[in-house]
């Protein structure tokens, strides 16, 4: 790994930096309020790292759920991960020893970042590493504010959707081919009017994921011919 090809990793990855740092640092504070200190935002941070399921597992951890409804409930937050990590077959087929860390990794902004770029197994795993390390450091940095700054934890939660938004919003203008998002945001919507909001999630994945490939290869036919 060269100093080059970490200047481009980690310029890559800023737009997460300000992001990861924000939202690590709600998390931290919103752990702290529950009781749970620096360690614990450290190691969720570095063992789950899953923002949108760490925001939950304070409310879990706190009001004592069992491991059946806490299973459940990650297989639910993390199930579009499956669908990432299926579409990253091959970009990671050859990676070697990285492999396993880039697998565990593979969060929304990192996959967004490295599915754009057709790069070296280094530069996806620096990608990687540094978005680990701002999420880290976002957390531990709320976990030591939350015990000198105290003040109404209400709204934080939120702050996760708001970066979702925004990587949708980045990923819209980044690219003339807008019907895989149409086709996100409309499988999303209606499975959420159908089946509801605790019960959509699993559903709608699947509902895109079969809308794409039907997409795919109405494409391809479109092509050939």
């Amino acid at each position: 790994m060269n100093k080059q090809l970490c200047k481009q990793a980690f310029i890559a990855t800023l737009p997460v930096l300000s992001g990861y740092v924000v939202l690590g640092t709600g998390f931290g504070i919103l752990l702290q309020s529950k009781g749970f200190g620096l360690g614990w935002a450290v190691a969720m941070s570095v063992f789950i790292y899953a923002g949108s399921m760490q925001y939950l597992a304070v409310d879990l951890l706190s009001g004592g759920a069992g491991l059946i409804a806490a299973g459940l409930t990650t297989l639910m937050v993390n199930a579009r991960h499956i669908f990432y990590g299926i579409s990253m077959i091959g970009r990671y087929k050859d990676t070697g020893w990285r492999k396993p860390y880039l697998i565990f990794g593979l969060t929304d902004e990192t996959y967004s970042l490295n599915c754009a770029e057709d790069k070296s197994a280094d530069y996806y795993f620096l990608v990687t590493l540094f978005n680990q390390i701002y999420w880290v450091a976002g957390s531990a940095l709320g976990a030591m504010l939350g015990t000198v700054l105290p003040f109404s934890t209400e709204g934080i939660d939120f702050s996760l959707t708001a970066l979702f938004i925004t990587v949708f919003v980045e990923q819209w203008r980044g690219t003339k081919d807008h019907i895989p998002a149409l086709i996100g945001v409309g499988a999303s919507v209606g499975c959420l009017v159908v089946f509801g909001a605790g019960n959509f999630l699993i559903p709608a994945m699947l509902t895109i994921t079969a809308a794409l490939a039907l997409c795919g290869k109405v494409r391809g036919g479109a092509a050939n011919a």
